[in-house]
């Protein structure tokens, strides 16, 4: 490459920040220019305040330590998220989704047996907090920082001020080289290959650039606007298209998980940061209106008399047909979205960007790449979509006709399911080995076997038990065949 190659973000917001803070720790100085051109009036969503354990990875990898970046950010620590309501016929009022850490290593293998057991009509425990350490850390309320003489490694997410954290991620990027432009675009000009060569701000100046990524939201300048790239709507399978959100005030000692409650329409989540409380009402909107949804979602968090206003918010649930297109690609809400029930929205990010800059350095910055990418992220979306897609399947709300709705009934008897979805229900189903068939796809899933597990147990996805058990009890666990005290 003779000259440095120009990488243009259109968009700031959290994701278009991360890009450019990943790229600048990439290449910069010598190998790519990096601009990054925001409008000043288009503010960012801000309410997806919630990460897996990629997000501790991916401050590790900018060498920006948990001391400088989490108080700037109201950030808490999040091990777990716990689901209340989902599957009430089941008798499990809720269970939790703990984050897999080194040590649970040593308890996983009893885990799964017990699930593989309980699938078989014994009476076992199965509950997921009483094998994973981030569970139990959870439970206590703990903090899951391990102190220096701990000989494994603890993974756990943030909770988070979006917007806080899109800032600072800025100055950062800023620091570090990264031309920042404040401009509205006017028009993205392309060559005769339909390749995007400049945006044109609306003072009329261009930004030229051989490489350029769309984080524009769910408006998608670049990508549906511009190129025209079809977009692949999941609306079929996953209901929820609208959300209310309200904050309320800081939970004196703020557990370090995120809770999602089942409401009659959708779910709603509880976000602790350190200044104030993230709430939320995920819905479909084919099942209630918003004024209903408002009503619900205040009664619920307690803030029915209250003046303070909600904010509405529209969500399109599905991905793009191509991630990279021409000399474009999509980041962020612009690439796709499935809504944020695990949290999964900056993970699809870290992943798409270190995925196009592995591509990018392959094939020496040229589009050779691009299919195999496409192919990589796309089957990301698909697993986080599976995953999403059952807790929805397999929900018993209004099986014995408690907390009855349409919304729910219409979930568990939702047809249009992916094969690939309807594979991994059929091997935990029949009592087969649901960690081979993970293993065994030619993508590593998004959600491991655990996690699955952590799912289809915590939500009593078993038969009836068998009559005549062999002498075990509630609060035993059994290991191979045999009982521990």
């Amino acid at each position: 490459m003779d000259k440095p190659l120009r990488i243009v973000i259109l968009g700031g917001g959290t994701a278009g920040w991360m890009a450019a803070n990943l790229f600048a720790k990439r290449w910069l100085p010598a190998q790519v220019q990096i601009t990054l051109m925001e409008s000043p009036e288009i503010p960012i969503i801000g309410v997806g305040e919630g990460s897996t354990p990629s997000l501790k990875r991916f401050f590790q990898t900018l060498e920006l330590p948990e001391q400088e970046w989490m108080p700037q950010c109201h950030a808490t620590y999040k091990a777990n998220i716990r689901f209340v309501n989902w599957s009430p016929a089941s008798g499990i009022g809720e269970y939790s989704h703990p984050f897999y850490s080194q040590p649970d290593v040593f308890n996983e293998r009893y885990f799964f047996t017990n699930c593989r057991t309980r699938r078989l009509g014994l009476d076992v425990v199965t509950d997921p907090e009483k094998f994973f350490i981030n569970g139990e850390l959870a439970r206590q309320g703990k903090l899951p920082i391990a102190p220096k003489h701990f000989p494994f490694k603890m993974e756990y997410g943030y909770h988070f001020d979006s917007q806080l954290l899109g800032r600072y991620l800025a100055g950062v990027a800023s620091s570090r080289g990264v031309i920042h432009h404040h401009a509205k675009l006017a028009e993205v000009l392309r060559n005769d290959r339909g390749e995007i060569t400049a945006l044109q701000t609306d003072a009329g100046d261009l930004i030229a650039g051989d490489f350029f990524v769309d984080c524009t939201g769910f408006a998608s300048l670049l990508m549906q606007k511009a190129l025209a790239v079809p977009f692949n709507s999941y609306q079929h399978q996953l209901f929820n298209d609208s959300a209310v959100v309200m904050p309320t005030a800081a939970i004196t000692n703020p557990p370090v998980e995120t809770r999602s409650t089942a409401l009659n329409a959708g779910w709603c989540w509880q976000i602790p940061l350190t200044h104030r409380t993230g709430n939320g009402y995920v819905y479909s909107s084919q099942f209630i209106s918003a004024d209903q949804a408002e009503a619900e979602f205040r009664a619920h968090i307690g803030m029915s008399n209250s003046a303070q206003e909600c904010r509405h918010l529209k969500m399109r649930v599905g991905q793009s047909a191509q991630h990279w297109s021409h000399n474009c690609i999509g980041l962020g809400l612009s690439q796709g979205f499935i809504e944020p029930l695990e949290a999964t929205a900056l993970h699809l990010v870290q992943l798409t960007i270190e995925a196009l800059m592995n591509a990018l350095d392959q094939h020496q910055f040229t589009s050779a790449g691009r299919d195999e990418f496409n192919r990589t992220v796309n089957n990301h979306f698909e697993g986080v979509r599976d995953y999403i897609i059952a807790h929805y399947k397999v929900n018993t709300r209004g099986v014995d006709n408690s907390q009855a709705s349409d919304y729910w009934r219409a979930n568990r008897e939702n047809k249009n399911l992916p094969e690939s979805l309807l594979q991994i229900l059929d091997v935990w189903y029949r009592c087969g080995d649901l960690d081979a068939e993970l293993a065994q796809r030619k993508i590593k899933p998004a959600f491991n076997s655990a996690s699955w597990h952590c799912l289809l147990a915590g939500y009593g996805a078993f038969p009836p038990l068998a009559a005549n058990q062999p002498g075990q009890h509630k609060g035993d666990l059994y290991y191979e065949g045999k009982v521990k005290d």
